[in-house]
Formats: C-alpha cells, structure tokens, sequence
C-alpha cells in the first residue's frame, strides 16, 4: 500500500494528500466537535478531562435532558457524515453553549431540592422500600413541608417497630400452626369437593322413552341440536331438541340393520353422518335424517387370513370416527381384526391391525377409541390387555401394550382418553373402572373395582374440563336403583352419585357444548340431567314448550261458487266461518246423515206409534182397532177375553181340546213364597 494512498471504507476512499483547502476550517482556538473529520485526527488537549467522567456529572446531564425536554443523545446509528452537514452541527453547538449559562443556574436550584428531599423521602419509606425500583427515587414537584414529613416519620417508625414484636409472637405460636394444618387441608379438600358437586348439571331432569328394552348406544351431533339412541330391539330413534315439545317424543324411528342389535352410534366431526355398529358385520353410514348413505362390505368367511379379506366375517363390536380427518373411522370385529374405513371406499378397508395376546393367538377387540390428535389408535381385548397402535406407521407391532390392564376373559367395554390427552379411562366386565397416565402405562393411578356390569356396552368419560371421570354402575342384587358414579382425577375420590332409575344405566354422555348428561338405562328410557344456569339449550328448549294439541283438519266437501251478481233465487249464502257452518250442519238430520233414534216409551223411534214393546207392536199391526194400554197388568188384560173366548173360541180353545180340555188358571196368592220351578229337586 503506497503512502499516498487515503483511508477506504469499502467503495467510499478518501485522499488525504489533496491540497485543497476547505471552505470553512475550524479555529484551533474551538474545539472540533460533532462527527469530527476523516482521517488520522490530531489529539485533542481536553482528552483528559473527557475520560474523567464522574457519576455526578452524568445525573447533571440527566436532569438537563428532563428540563430541556431533549431526548437520549447518541447510540442511534448516524447517517452518512456530510460536509455541509457537519458545518451546520457545529454553529447549531456553538449557538447551544450560550444558552447553557442560564440553564445551569436552573440546575443548582434543582439540586439544591435534591438535596434537601432526599433524606426525608428514605426516612419516610423505611427500609423495606429500598428495593424498590429506581423510577420511585426521582423526585417530581416540590418539595414536601416539614411538618407532613416529621408527622410521617414518626408513623413509619412505629410501624418499623411492630415487625420485631410480631415476630415474637410468630414463634409462641410456630405449634399452634402446625396442629391446624391438617385441618385447614382437609377443609380444603371438602371445598374441592364442593366445587366438583357444583360443576356437574344435575339440578333438571327429563325423561325420555325410547322403548322397552335396554338403550346400548347414545350418540348426539356436535352442534348438541340432535341426539341418537340405539337399543336392543333393534330401533334407532333420532331425537331433534329445536322440534320437540314437553312430551319428549322422537321424530324419527327406524330399523337400519334389520334384526340386529344396534351396539354403538356416533356422529363425525362435521355432524351430516352417523356411524351405526350393530350385531352383523357390515357397518352402515346413515345421514341426518336416517337415510343409508354407505355400507361396508362383507369379508370371506372361508379365508384364515384377514389381511386378504376386504371386510369383517364376524359381528362387530364398536366404531369410532376419526377426530379430525371426515371420512376416516375404525370398527372392530370378533374375527379378531380392527379395520380403518374410508368413507367414500366402503368397498375395502384401508388398514389392518390383527390383535395377538402374549402368546400369539388371536385375540378380539371389543372396544376401540382414537386418541383426541388421531394419532393413536387404542384396543381394548378379551385377554385383559390395552394395545396402542401408532396411526402414522403400519400396523406391525403395538406401540405401547399393557397385557394385564384387566382381568382375562371379560370384555374391555370402553377406553376414552381425556380431552389434554395425557390419560386414559377404560370400563371393563371384572366390575373394575381403571385410570391411566400414558407416560406410565405399566400401572393404573386408580382403580375403582365392585361396579357391576351387566352389558358389554357400559361405558366411561372424562368430564369437558378433565376433573372427573364419570361411569355407570348396573342394578345388582340387594340395590334400587341404577347411579351414575363421579370420580376425582386429582385425589380419586367418589365426589357424587346420581340414582337414575330402578333399572341398570348402561351408556353415559356428558355433552361438552350443551353441558348436560344423557344416562341410557335398561328399561328403555334416557335420562337427562342439566342446569338451568350452567346448561345451554339441547332439553332446556324442550322442557318450556307446552304439549302440541291436534287440530282437527277443516275440509270443505264441496267446492263453492261464489256468485255475487246472481238473482236472489240462485244465490247462496256464504259462510262466514268455516267452522260456524260446519256446526249448523252438524244440526241437520240429513247431511249429518244422524241414524235412526232408539225406541223410547212414548217418545220419537221407528215403533213408538204403535207401542213400546214387540208385543204391542205385533197385536197392533195386525188389525185391532182397539187401544193396548201397555201399563196394564198382562193377566188382567187376558182374563178380559175369557168371556169372549167361552163363546167364540178361535185362538186357543182349538189347540188344547185334545190334551187339555178342562182350563186350569192360577189363583192369585198361590205359591207366592213357593220356589220356583228351576229350583225344586225333582221327586221322580
């Protein structure tokens, strides 16, 4: 590098040997300040006094800034210096330092307040407010009287003094405390309590009738509007809470599945689609209103191996959807297989998992649950065990496994993980409801067992906020009623118990957006329980309306013509009501077409005119033009013609000449008290 040369900064150089002058140079006699110039600078004689800096000078500085209303200076990054620019910086200094005299004199008054402030500011805050931030130890305003000041010092040091007797006093009762700590924990524990019992919606409740039979399947959408249920009798009825009145009927019952029980329902994320499992081996995908929308094939019953079958070749067991993705669900089967469905190809599955218990048999899978992210996939087995699969890998080797989760050959009847997805409740027929942390899944966190369970289908849930774990418990020898059983996740403790019906309770559904509990009992009936307060729409809506009355239907049988110009004589008088001429129709015998009155003594009938009774009618139309008074007494009015009968015989007299000629005739008061006829023994 020649010494020629100048400085470079990048692409920007500048020369140093030019012999131009500058058009302004400053005086020796002023100090250079601002951006100074380039090149190697000569060393100023005030270098000294610049780097002796004291902390006093820089609080000056700070307090000129806060009059002078300046901002910080420096440690913004500068433009590019410029020449001009520089010029303009130092008169703008130079103009500035005059000022700076009257600003001083400011400063030392400032100071002197300062000064003067300060002391009684520490006295007053005592020690404990040393440590508070340094914003607080600016002094803003005037300064504070003496008299204000001496008044708060003495309050702050008898405050000061009350620490050191108190303290004493801490350590007489250091004992004390400890005895109470018990109590206060289990006041605690109580108030917990409490809290839970208020969380659960339980102060309503509506009844609603399914059928007879045992409820196995309850399903509601996730908007809360409709809710399904399935039962033993092969029925599944769709309830619309918007449309419903008091009386709780459902709009819509049917059969999908034929004869087979329907065992499990759910609707899919979205709610246009429910999933139907029942006792054949197809499942059927229903829409809102029940019509069939799919239907999954059936496998080969003579092929061993499923992986080559495209469907199930046994009943099914239990389905779920898939949380996130619409058109994905799973089903398991007693052919010992889980199959994942998609939707629009229910020609063939698209995934197999085969379940093995610890020997390597086949084993079935008779509960299933998707995890809340969808990417696990939990089985429930009859030999006792909880097999994870990992959704995102093939279906080879489980991903976590726990083969005694329960006791062997009972069936798991229900896994559902919490909402945080860090646990997992399951159901089991050993009368046993477990909790499990899946970041330890060898053992359970708790275990509830003597909850008896009659069907396959008693399930578990978590609560929407995860603080309770909610099951149902069947009607067992000795008991009144089927409950509904509340558990603590955090101290697992049983907070509340619902009694529900005479009858077991099979299906429990704590709807998160509604926040009610519909319970499925064993005698065809769904309960549900809500809070006016807490609860959102879903029975609310149906317990206010009033029953809907029928209406009779209004039907004009003929059409009428209106004529309003016609002659007096053809025009027809118009109705003003329809219901006022349906009345007065209803008066006219011959367009009510009313049938012919029954025979009454003396009044209106077909036979009244010529007698009340057949025989009055039979003697008088035979041609006596005498009266029959019909009130008389039949014996008297014979005895009348006996005469007439000596003289003429023309009725009788002819036909008994031959077996009795001599006429026999009952006295009046014989064999009065006598028995009759029927009644006497006969001698012969």
């Amino acid at each position: 590098m020649s010494k020629k040369s100048g400085i470079g900064f990048g692409k920007i150089s500048f020369k140093l040997n030019t012999n131009e002058k500058p058009e302004s140079k400053p005086s020796e006699e002023e100090p250079v300040q601002g951006f100074g110039t380039f090149g190697k600078a000569p060393k100023e004689k005030n270098a000294q006094a610049i780097q002796e800096i004291n902390p006093e000078d820089e609080a000056e500085t700070l307090q000129l800034q806060e009059v002078m209303g300046l901002s910080s200076f420096g440690k913004k990054d500068a433009p590019k210096p410029n020449e001009d620019h520089i010029h303009e910086k130092m008169k703008s200094i130079a103009n500035r330092k005059a000022r700076t005299f009257d600003v001083l004199e400011m400063v030392e008054t400032i100071k002197k307040n300062v000064t003067i402030t300060k002391p009684i500011e520490e006295t007053a805050a005592g020690p404990s407010e040393e440590k508070e931030d340094d914003s607080d130890d600016d002094f803003i305003g005037p300064p504070i009287p003496s008299s204000l000041s001496s008044t708060q010092v003495t309050q702050n040091d008898d405050k000061n003094e009350a620490p050191s007797s108190s303290n004493n006093t801490t350590k007489k009762s250091g004992n004390k405390s400890s005895d109470d700590d018990d109590s206060n924990d289990s006041n605690e524990d109580d108030k917990e309590d409490e809290d839970l019992i208020k969380r659960i919606p339980c102060t309503h409740q509506v009844s609603m009738k399914h059928g007879t039979k045992a409820v196995t399947a309850i399903a509601a959408d996730p908007s809360g509007a409709r809710l399904a249920s399935g039962s033993v009798d092969y029925e599944l009825s769709f309830w619309d809470f918007g449309g419903m009145d008091a009386s709780m009927r459902s709009f819509r019952t049917l059969q999908p599945c034929e004869n087979h029980p329907i065992k499990c329902l759910q609707y899919s994320n979205t709610g246009d689609v429910i999933l139907v499992i029942s006792g054949s081996a197809q499942a059927k995908v229903l829409d809102r209103d029940g019509f069939e929308k799919y239907e999954t094939v059936k496998g080969d019953q003579y092929i061993n191996d499923q992986s080559r079958t495209k469907g199930h070749t046994a009943y099914l067991n239990s389905g779920m959807w898939h949380p996130f993705t619409k058109e994905e669900y799973i089903t398991t089967s007693q052919d010992s297989t889980c199959r994942v469905w998609i939707m629009y190809r229910p020609k063939g599955h698209k995934a197999l998992i085969k379940c093995k218990n610890q020997r390597g048999i086949k084993t079935v899978p008779t509960s299933c649950s998707y995890s809340r992210e969808g990417t696990v996939i939990a089985l429930g087995c009859t030999d006792g065990s909880i097999q994870m699969w990992d959704n995102r890998k093939a279906f080879v080797n489980p991903s976590l496994i726990n083969r005694t989760a329960h006791a062997e050959n009972q069936e798991i009847s229900s896994l559902n993980f919490s909402y945080l997805g860090q646990m997992l409740s399951s159901r089991s027929c050993d009368d046993t409801l477990k909790l499990w942390d899946l970041r330890q899944f060898k053992s359970p966190l708790f275990t509830a067992s003597n909850l008896y369970s009659r069907y396959e289908s008693t399930d578990c849930m978590f609560s929407p906020d995860d603080s309770m774990v909610v099951t149902g418990e069947s009607l067992a020898k000795g008991q009144t009623a089927g409950k509904v059983l509340f558990y603590d996740t955090k101290t697992f403790d049983r907070v509340h118990e619902i009694e529900v019906t005479d009858s077991h309770v099979i299906k429990t559904l704590w709807h998160p957006k509604l926040n009610q509990i519909f319970v499925g009992c064993g005698n065809g009936v769904i309960m549900t329980y809500y809070d006016i307060k807490k609860s959102l729409r879903g029975a609310k809506l149906c317990a206010v309306k009033q029953k809907h009355k029928k209406k009779n239907v209004e039907i004009m049988l003929t059409q009428q013509i209106i004529t309003p110009h016609a002659l007096p004589l053809f025009r027809q008088d118009r109705p003003k009501s329809v219901r006022k001429q349906m009345e007065k129709d209803r008066q006219d015998p011959l367009k009510s077409h009313r049938p012919d009155l029954p025979i009454t003594s003396g009044q209106g009938g077909r036979v009244a005119s010529s007698g009340a009774t057949l025989s009055s009618y039979v003697i008088r139309n035979l041609g006596l033009s005498k009266r029959v008074e019909d009130d008389q007494n039949p014996r008297d009015a014979i005895l009348k013609y006996a005469k007439i009968a000596e003289e003429d015989p023309y009725w009788i007299t002819p036909a008994y000449k031959k077996n009795q000629p001599q006429q026999i005739f009952q006295e009046e008061g014989e064999d009065d008290n006598d028995e009759p006829s029927n009644k006497k023994q006969k001698t012969n």
